[in-house]
C-alpha cells in the first residue's frame, strides 16, 4: 500500500472475489472481478438486484472486454449467482473496450436493453466498425507523429494497430436507453443518480445511491491509480484535463463517507480525500511540465519522461502520450505556454 492509500479505508481488507463468484458490498450490491491481459490486470463489475415491469432479477455494470474467458466466468455467475433470475438490462459506464466489450453478448444472451451515455454510444459503434482512430491506424500514427513521436517502429505498429478497438468490441447493440446527467434510475426500489464525468472518456456516467451512500465510480474515482486523461486523434485539439478536474469536483459534494465502488481497485471509503489527491497529483504534474517548457520548447514525445518515468510498451506508450499532450494542453489553453507548429509538421510548447 502506498502513502496516498494510507489516507483511504478499504471496509473488505484485502478481500478479493473468486473468478466466477461475487461478494456482497451493499444490499442487493455484488461484486464481480475479471482479469484482464494488460498491465490493469482487472475489472470490476457488478450485479445489482433489480425488478423492471414486475420482474424480478439483475441488473449489471459494466461487462469487461470481449474474450472466451469472460465469457466463462459469466456464464459461472449466471449459473450460481443470479438465484435462478434473469439479468433484466445491462449498464454501461463508458465506452472504453474493458466496460463495453460484452454488452452486446450479454444483451443478446438475456434480451436485455443496452444503457449508457448516447454519446459513448455513437462512439462505440463508430469505433468497433469504422477503425479505431484511439489507439491505432493512420490518423493515430500522424497524430502521435505530430506530437513528436520518431520512432519508426512504433509509428509502424502504431499505424497496423486498425482493430484493436474491434477486437475487444466486437459490435454494439442496435438500439439503446440513453442516460444523462441528473437523471435518476430505479434499480430494485432504490434511486441510483447519474453523475457525468468528462476527459477520461466523452460522456462517462457515474452512479449514486443515496439510500446506500455508495457511488458505482467507473473510472472516474480510482483508489490506487489516476484515470487516464488522453487527447486523441479524433479530436485533436481537446482540454481533456480540464474536463476531467471540473468533473472531479462533483464528487465532493456527495457525503464524505461514501462507499467508493471503483471500476479498477478495491471498494473504499475517503472519496472526497481522494479527489484532492487527485488534484495534487495533476497540480504537481503540470508545474513539473510548466518549468520544463519555460526552459525550451518540448514536443510531446519529449515531455513523456518527464510524467512517466517508467519504462512503457507499445499499449502503455500510446496512454501516456495521449495523456501528456492533455497536460500541455491545458497549460496551452490557460495561457501559460504557447504551441507552435515547426516547419517538421510538429507541435512544440514553450514560452
Amino acid at each position: 500500500m502506498n502513502l496516498l492509500e494510507r489516507e483511504l479505508h478499504y471496509p473488505l481488507g484485502d478481500q478479493l472475489p473468486a473468478p466466477g463468484e461475487t461478494i456482497e458490498v451493499a444490499p442487493g450490491v455484488r461484486w464481480i472481478r475479471m482479469a484482464l491481459p494488460f498491465a490493469l490486470d482487472h475489472i470490476n463489475l457488478w450485479l445489482l438486484r433489480d425488478r423492471i415491469d414486475g420482474r424480478e432479477g439483475w441488473s449489471v455494470v459494466d461487462c469487461c472486454i470481449s474474450r472466451p474467458e469472460a465469457r466463462q466466468q459469466w456464464e459461472q455467475i449466471f449459473e450460481t449467482q443470479l438465484q435462478g433470475l434473469p439479468i433484466l438490462r445491462v449498464i454501461v459506464t463508458h465506452m472504453h473496450p474493458d466496460h463495453i466489450g460484452l454488452a452486446h453478448w450479454l444483451c443478446e444472451r438475456w434480451q436485455a436493453p443496452l444503457w449508457i451515455s448516447s454519446t459513448d454510444y455513437h462512439v462505440a459503434r463508430v469505433l468497433s466498425t469504422a477503425g479505431d482512430t484511439l489507439a491505432g491506424g493512420d490518423a493515430a500514427a500522424d497524430f502521435f507523429a505530430s506530437h513528436g513521436l520518431t520512432d519508426p517502429e512504433a509509428i509502424a505498429k502504431i499505424r497496423a494497430r486498425t482493430s484493436y478497438y474491434a477486437n475487444m468490441v466486437p459490435s454494439v447493440p442496435d438500439r439503446f436507453v440513453r442516460m444523462m446527467d441528473g437523471d435518476v434510475l430505479h434499480i430494485g426500489g432504490r434511486a441510483w443518480r447519474c453523475i457525468a464525468g468528462y476527459g477520461h472518456a466523452p460522456e462517462h456516467i457515474a452512479l449514486y445511491c443515496e439510500e446506500l451512500n455508495a457511488l458505482l465510480g467507473g473510472d472516474m474515482m480510482l483508489p490506487r491509480i489516476s484515470t487516464n486523461v488522453s487527447v486523441h486523434a479524433g479530436e485533436p485539439e481537446a482540454n481533456s484535463l480540464r474536463l476531467f478536474l471540473t468533473s472531479l469536483e462533483r464528487y465532493v459534494e456527495l457525503p464524505e463517507d461514501v462507499l467508493g465502488l471503483p471500476a479498477h481497485g478495491k471498494p473504499f471509503r475517503g472519496v472526497h480525500t481522494r479527489v484532492r489527491q487527485l488534484q495534487d497529483h495533476h497540480r504537481d504534474r503540470l508545474a513539473e511540465l510548466l518549468a520544463a517548457c519555460t526552459q525550451r520548447p518540448h514536443t510531446a514525445a519529449e515531455a513523456l519522461p518527464i510524467l512517466f518515468k517508467r519504462a512503457l510498451d507499445l499499449h502503455q506508450m500510446t496512454f501516456a502520450m495521449g495523456e501528456t499532450i492533455a497536460h500541455l494542453h491545458l497549460l496551452w489553453f490557460s495561457g501559460q505556454l504557447q504551441r507552435r507548429r515547426g516547419e517538421d509538421g510538429v507541435y512544440r510548447f514553450g514560452l
